[in-house]
């Protein structure tokens, strides 16, 4: 699992770079690990620590209306946290990048992250946000590129939700 790790979030390095995304908030998860390291390593890119993740919507809205780019970094459970923040991109007409790591999805061992992790797309999508699902690990940066030029391009909303099948199922039973 860790060589797949290492090489979605260097391609999603790279296109953070490639997009000119200089802020990444996040809430963050050990899916993530790889990618915020890289992030943090970097001059050019400032990463924020949030303690709720619906302060990243209004932090990229910020970002955006100071001619930045923001990728906002969390796990599904976060997604609850920002359902109503999600109206601020839809009615503003502003970018909001998202990179999701999923939970409650099959052989979940923590039952609190499987009604969320069910019901991380339909929300997404009521809100208007295009959801793009990783399955594999060569999916995240095809899928990553994708949202990041209809978010930027479009000024919306796009999640790219990163499956369990790519991060693997976190153990608490054990």
């Amino acid at each position: 699992m860790r060589a797949s790790a290492e090489s979605w979030s260097d391609h999603v390095f790279q296109l953070v770079k490639d997009h000119g995304i200089s802020t990444v908030a996040t809430v963050p998860d050990a899916g993530l690990t790889r990618l915020l390291e890289l992030c943090r390593a970097d001059a050019g890119v400032r990463v924020i620590t949030l303690s709720s993740e619906e302060e990243g919507i209004g932090l990229g809205l910020g970002t955006w209306l100071g001619h930045g780019r923001m990728l906002l970094c969390m796990q599904s459970s976060g997604i609850g946290n920002c359902i109503n923040a999600l109206a601020l991109p839809a009615v503003t007409r502003t970018p909001c990048l998202m990179l999701v790591t999923m939970r409650g999805e099959a052989d979940e061992t923590n039952p609190w992250q499987v009604p969320m992790g069910r019901a991380v797309r339909p929300v997404l999508e009521a809100m208007n946000v295009a959801c793009f699902e990783a399955r594999t690990a060569d999916q995240v940066g095809v899928l990553f590129e994708q949202a990041a030029t209809l978010a930027f391009g479009e000024a919306r909303a796009a999640a790219v939700l990163i499956g369990q099948s790519v991060l693997g199922v976190k153990r608490f039973d054990e």
